[in-house]
């Protein structure tokens, strides 16, 4: 098949301090150095202030000890049931702690939930050295992980959070990430949201003080040093729809608990799901080279919804975007064959993968040769 054209589209970006609201819609104010709510479903920042600035992150910097941590585990390089012997630094580190002690042998389990919902230094330190052998070696692997995730404005030097100040991090990173641990590792996520937790005859509550009064909350982590200020990652679900807010450099716990929900209660009410396509919905016949038929139906394998803000109903729109200008049989049922971009005014929101609804054979011998001829003198006059 020859490929004569590309079909192209234009996508006009957004700045990325600009704020993402609907005609019409005040951006929340918010106090807080850096704040974001993000579609927990398409990763697509909503509306945000400062959301690419880097920061001391503080605990919030466990989310990525916890993912490397995570991710080992997937690897099947440890595992939850792992017997972790606790080192002189681990038991010294300041800070938080789950009461860990030297020489001591801790459950993997254990000192993840230490580190969660206790949000344990030494925890921390602890599960760094049983994964990488040393801290230091552990905070190359969570710069490894950001890097992979595209978390372009961050750097990890600890496993703690405590300040450093080589490590940092941005909303818009810590979002991503938190997303990343939701949809990776979802069995580790149960353990965010989790409200207590009890080591060594000390029992500790979660400091992520929503998960007591919000039940959509679920996740993920707060933090505090005197650089960082407090700060908090949360997550929600309600019926269909997950948001992911970030807050960083707040004033107080109350501040960084009502600025949180403030991000959540806007969210939740102003923006709202919109069905696009339904699953096995035609978008557009095709056409087809040396087929049994000249056109194959188009479609989409699941049901495509996009978030939008109240008064940009009418602004969704969809592209279809196909690299060539016919397709050649053989063609398999569900084979990809295009995209389509949904668009929300001039910004693409979603790309989704366009499907074969049909599966379409290849002509016979004599059939193909007529087709042929057919297609060169289309080509000619065309």
């Amino acid at each position: 098949m020859s490929v004569r054209s590309y079909l192209a589209i234009a996508l006009l970006l957004l700045s990325p301090l600009e704020l993402m609201a609907g005609p019409g819609l005040r951006p929340p104010v918010v106090a807080a150095n850096s704040f974001l709510i993000m579609d927990g479903d398409t990763g697509r920042v909503l509306v945000s202030k400062n959301e690419n600035e880097s920061y001391a992150p503080a605990s919030l910097t466990k989310m990525m000890t916890g993912y490397v941590v995570s991710s080992e585990i997937a690897s099947g390089h440890i595992s939850m049931d792992d017997d972790v012997q606790i080192s002189v630094k681990a038991w010294k580190t300041p800070g938080s702690r789950m009461f860990i002690k030297e020489g001591t042998v801790v459950k993997l389990s254990d000192l993840f939930r230490g580190m969660v919902v206790q949000s344990g230094n030494d925890a921390s330190v602890a599960l760094a050295e049983h994964v990488a052998g040393s801290e230091e070696a552990f905070a190359d692997l969570m710069n490894i992980n950001a890097q992979r995730l595209g978390m372009s404005n961050s750097y990890f030097s600890n496993a703690t959070g405590l300040d450093d100040d080589n490590q940092y991090a941005s909303a818009y990173d810590l979002a991503i990430l938190a997303r990343a641990i939701i949809n990776d590792y979802p069995e580790s996520y149960e353990i965010y949201s989790e409200k207590e937790f009890t080591y060594n005859d000390i029992t500790q509550p979660n400091r992520n003080r929503l998960l007591f009064i919000d039940s959509d909350v679920d996740g993920l982590k707060t933090g505090y040093t005197s650089t960082a200020k407090y700060c908090m990652v949360t997550s929600a679900k309600k019926k269909d729809q997950r948001l992911i807010t970030v807050i960083m450099g707040a004033e107080s716990v109350k501040s960084r608990i009502s600025e949180s929900q403030k991000l959540l209660t806007y969210g939740f009410r102003l923006f709202n799901k919109t069905p696009v396509y339904k699953s096995g919905e035609v978008i557009s016949d095709f056409k087809v080279d040396y087929g049994v038929v000249d056109l194959v139906k188009l479609t989409v394998a699941s049901d495509i919804s996009v978030l939008i803000a109240r008064g940009q109903e009418d602004d969704i729109s969809s592209n279809l975007i196909v690299k060539f200008d016919s397709f050649e049989a053989p063609i398999e049922k569900g084979e990809v064959l295009a995209q389509v971009h949904i668009m929300i005014a001039d910004e693409v929101v979603e790309k989704v993968d366009v499907i074969a609804a049909e599966g379409v054979e290849r002509s016979g011998f004599f059939r193909r040769i007529f087709q042929g001829i057919s297609y060169f003198f289309g080509n000619l006059f065309s």
